[in-house]
């Protein structure tokens, strides 16, 4: 069987049977991938004693064609980024992070994506208080766009003639972003979005934060939700999104 070795992000972990452990990890050469830590939970030897969530390292994976579960045969861990879970707002940003990324990523190589989602934790841990929900709303934005969701947001979504940036504008989830007058006129869902929110997107998108009121940014995280419930999950629910989104901002 082939050997993939690959940098990688643990996503998720599960204990499975009395010793070992079953991960979702985030790769750069092949995408999302699931896999089983035999003995994890005992050996330190092949997997290290900080192979925990949100972990970074070099993965050798034993791929089974053909199989959803392959085998983690070792991780040799560079970063186990343990300041991610020392703090409620931070770890709870961190699970939402994860499980959006797991909705957008799938088994094929993403390098993009993934050197971003790197990125994204890496800022995450230098954050505290309340820029650690602004900091989040712009890594997920930017996790959408890399794998290819990214909003209209300067010409209209139906038409795309352009939409003024400093108007406040009609934003549709169905049609993917802003609607000129015209065609808000006839779209059945919709929502306004102020000129400043729009533009507060746009600097996510350019990767220059923003500073957000408490109010602002509860409009934020609803916003995004609902985008990413539209274009990427399928129907099913984002309870860590739901939980960052109920407790980040206290």
């Amino acid at each position: 069987m082939p050997l993939l070795v690959t940098e990688a992000l643990v996503l998720h972990m599960s204990d499975y049977l009395e010793s070992s452990r079953i991960l979702r990890v985030a790769t750069r050469e092949a995408g999302v991938q699931s896999v089983v830590a035999r003995g994890a939970r005992n050996s330190r030897k092949r997997f290290g004693s900080a192979v925990d969530l949100f972990a970074v390292g070099q993965a050798q994976i034993e791929m089974r064609p053909g199989r959803d579960l392959h085998t983690l045969v070792a991780f040799e861990v560079a970063r186990s980024q343990p300041e991610l879970a020392s703090d409620l707002a931070r770890f709870s940003a961190a699970a939402a992070l994860a499980e959006c990324a797991l909705r957008v990523m799938h088994e094929e190589a993403a390098p993009i994506v993934y050197d971003g989602l790197i990125a994204a934790y890496a800022t995450l841990i230098r954050c505290s208080g309340h820029e650690t929900v602004s900091t989040t709303i712009g890594a997920l934005w930017r996790l959408v766009r890399d794998a290819g969701f990214a909003p209209s947001l300067q010409f209209c979504a139906e038409c795309h003639n352009p939409v003024a940036s400093d108007l406040d504008a009609h934003f549709s989830h169905v049609a993917g972003g802003v609607l000129c007058a015209d065609c808000a006129s006839r779209a059945l869902a919709q929502r306004r979005l102020p000129a400043t929110a729009r533009q507060a997107i746009v600097n996510w998108m350019d990767e220059n934060d923003t500073e957000l009121s408490h109010k602002q940014a509860q409009s934020h995280q609803r916003l995004l939700r609902e985008f990413i419930a539209q274009h990427v999950t399928s129907g099913r629910p984002l309870k860590a999104f739901a939980s960052w989104e109920a407790n980040g901002l206290s």
